[in-house]
């Protein structure tokens, strides 16, 4: 990169101020989620509210727009040829989001946050008292302020692909339609089969709280925790967020009755950590320019989920385990029982609760579900029935209240319309991923056979986290892997898994 100079600076450290408002916003939704009491929900969303006003303000004003003209002036003064560098990469990121931000009425950027911060209140009682009709009208108004920040950005595209822009920047749904395609034809049949089984979602057997919170530590620090930089809580629903240069945070929850839901969760939400302490020189000047922030969503999820289910799920990790659920008070006789349990292979309604090869029909029917909501003219009140109308239909469950639903997940509550499908796509990069891995530092199995992930995070770190947004994620996949993001990989896994999964 070319050598600081006066417009860059001065951009840079408007960009570091900015990034200090939206890691207070941050450390509120984080407070929010974990902390703080219902009563506090008015006063949060008064308070996220100014901040999310004042934050659009400063990346839309006038002022900012030169420091960015600028920058971008300064740099093709220096530039050479048509090299665009990091820097230049940088400011086309920049321009994009300033584009982005102009274009938003700032009334209905402050509406918006209040809608968010109330409609994650009412979720929660709603789905403490399985009632979708508690929720329905936060929904309305979330999906209306979401339509309405489609139409003022005014992209070329679809209202549904506008939304899913910052999860997934580029993506079509042509693409998508596309991508899933082989998805859509071949899991209804893998799910059907498995199912068919005398296999069971749930373990018999459950563990004490304290037990499976050993278990996460024990795992945690096992997979290189630095508890001065990291710090854990509980949730609704658990999620990764940073705060900070050095403020890596994760939540989990524990479930009655799903001994290992805490410590899967423990194993994802860690990865999306593991991603975002690898991005490009997490210093204060890295943190606020956008090739230190992370490629795309579903690159996110494929470190999470590489994680959960390439290494936490593997049966060398059930072998290396084992002993310690045991000694926690599992009812486990061997390295076998463990590992059947972390890979049930059986549908169930919670796609947090998910095995690998059902999680993706959770991800198609919630996809599709949004894009019927925003485009199709699905009306709200009749979201819960059309939910469990394709839960029977495609995972053969029908959910007995709206908890079990359509009110499971956060998403929608914060107005997060065009994010599922990252969950998927994660699925397939991490797959293709776990191929090119491989052929470079052999089996990954063996590894975790030996007890040593360093070199399996050695390889991420070397391929993935420091790529930041200087690509897209397609492309980054290509980059890596030498060929363009398909289903191939993913459902190799996924039939392997469930032919080494039959009975015996």
């Amino acid at each position: 990169m070319l050598p600081a100079s006066p417009a860059w600076s001065r951009l840079g450290e408007h960009l570091r101020e900015t990034q200090i408002i939206g890691s207070i916003q941050s450390t509120l939704y984080w407070d929010q989620n974990t902390r703080m009491p219902s009563g506090g929900a008015a006063w949060r969303g008064e308070q996220l509210s100014l901040l999310a006003t004042q934050l659009h303000a400063r990346q839309s004003s006038t002022q900012y727009a030169d420091l960015v003209q600028a920058a971008r002036e300064e740099w093709n003064q220096q530039s050479e040829n048509d090299d665009r560098g990091p820097r230049g990469r940088n400011l086309d990121l920049l321009e994009e989001d300033l584009r982005r931000q102009q274009s938003l009425d700032p009334a209905l950027v402050a509406a918006l946050a209040t809608a968010k911060a109330s409609g994650y209140n009412q979720w929660q009682q709603a789905r403490s008292a399985s009632d979708f009709s508690q929720f329905a009208p936060a929904l309305q108004r979330l999906i209306q302020l979401r339509q309405e920040q489609a139409r003022q950005l005014a992209e070329p595209r679809s209202c549904w692909e506008t939304l899913a822009q910052p999860f997934e920047p580029g993506l079509s749904l042509k693409r998508l339609q596309e991508v899933f395609a082989p998805l859509r034809e071949a899991l209804p049949d893998l799910v059907a089969a498995t199912a068919s089984g005398p296999r069971s979602r749930t373990a018999s057997w459950d563990l004490p709280e304290t037990a499976q919170q050993q278990l996460c530590d024990a795992l945690l620090n096992s997979w290189g925790r630095d508890p001065s930089i990291t710090c854990v809580a509980r949730s609704p629903h658990p999620f990764s967020i940073t705060l900070g240069p050095a403020d890596y945070r994760i939540t989990t929850r524990v479930v009655q009755g799903q001994p290992l839901s805490c410590f899967l969760a423990t194993a994802h939400e860690w990865g999306h950590s593991l991603y975002e302490q690898g991005l490009p020189d997490q210093s204060h000047q890295w943190f606020a320019w956008p090739l230190g922030q992370a490629t795309s969503m579903a690159v996110h999820e494929s470190q999470s989920l590489f994680w959960e289910n390439r290494v936490a799920r593997s049966r060398p990790f059930a072998e290396q385990w084992w002993r310690q659920f045991a000694a926690m008070g599992a009812p486990l006789d061997g390295a076998e029982d463990l590992w059947r349990a972390l890979n049930p292979l059986a549908p169930g309604l919670n796609r947090v609760e998910a095995d690998e090869l059902s999680y993706g029909l959770h991800i198609l029917i919630r996809t599709d579900l949004e894009i019927a909501l925003l485009e199709q003219g699905l009306d709200v009140a009749d979201l819960p029935a059309e939910w469990n109308r394709r839960y029977g239909e495609l995972l053969g469950v029908t959910p007995a209240n709206d908890a079990e639903g359509c009110l499971q997940d956060v998403h929608w509550s914060e107005g997060l319309f065009g994010y599922f499908p990252s969950y998927l796509l994660g699925h397939l990069i991490s797959a293709q991923l776990c191929q090119a891995m491989a052929s470079e530092i052999g089996a990954l199995e063996d590894h975790v056979a030996n007890g040593d992930i360093t070199p399996l995070l050695g390889w991420l770190r070397q391929h993935v986290h420091p790529v930041g947004r200087a690509l897209n994620s397609e492309d980054l996949v290509r980059q890596v892997t030498g060929r363009p993001l398909d289903s191939t990989a993913f459902l190799q896994h996924v039939r392997g898994k469930v032919q080494a999964l039959q009975p015996a």
